[in-house]
């Protein structure tokens, strides 16, 4: 973890491709993690800083979507970040002169988010990506040049690409989060959730037997036993 929150601070002080004088991770805007086969796993939108949202899901502190094993931490290998500079710097339509407040921020980035959103669930093989709660509609809208970075480094990237390692994270959390949905009321969006991290487990798993050379099981594999 030292190494990846390493890298994680060198992404973050990258510059800020639309407010060129300012890092990255200082900006507000939205983001979006992908994982080891570049798929589009989770949306996102701050109004404080790159730096401090994203390194407290890949943290696991204060994070909901960590703590509902919706996002697992070990899964993103990269992060996307779309800076929104007129966001940071809007005023409040309540109390002019003075700088705009968190909910009002959230509304001028909604329609960024939202276009974010839909842009990777397009691009996505499972047509979705792994967020609970419904993404606000709202009229698509140009989005800015973003910073997409990888933040594992390179000493890392072998054994936490590895399938067999990537099979097993994912079954163990579909078994923490089905038995969160078993012992209390959900959401919906987490039971979509659940489908969607199944769905990926059955590709992933499905790529490893293409990859080491093995038969899918047939028919004939099916009766084994039943004689």
């Amino acid at each position: 973890m030292k190494l990846i929150r390493a890298e994680l601070g060198n992404v973050m002080a990258l510059a800020d491709p639309n407010d060129p004088a300012h890092r990255i991770g200082d900006a507000v805007g939205v983001y979006a993690y992908f994982d080891y086969d570049d798929e589009p796993i989770y949306v996102g939108q701050t109004s404080s800083s790159f730096r401090d949202r994203i390194s407290r899901h890949l943290t696991g502190q204060r994070s909901d979507a960590v703590a509902k094993f919706i996002l697992d931490p070990f899964e993103v290998a990269s992060v996307s970040m779309w800076s929104l500079p007129h966001v940071a710097e809007a005023e409040s339509l309540k109390r002019p002169g003075q700088p705009a407040g968190s909910s009002e921020k959230k509304t001028l980035l909604n329609p960024y988010e939202y276009t974010v959103y839909r842009t990777l669930e397009a691009q996505s093989n499972f047509g979705a990506v792994l967020n609970e709660g419904a993404i606000q509609p709202s009229e698509l809208v140009d989005l800015p040049p973003r910073v997409h970075a990888c933040i594992i480094p390179d000493e890392l990237w072998e054994d936490r690409k590895h399938s067999d390692v990537r099979i097993a994270r994912r079954a163990a959390t579909i078994s923490r989060l089905s038995q969160m949905i078993s012992e209390r009321e959900v959401s919906g969006g987490m039971r979509r959730t659940l489908l969607l991290q199944a769905q990926r487990l059955t590709w992933l798993a499905e790529q490893r037997i293409y990859e080491i050379g093995a038969e899918l099981p047939d028919s004939e594999d099916a009766s084994i036993g039943d004689e």
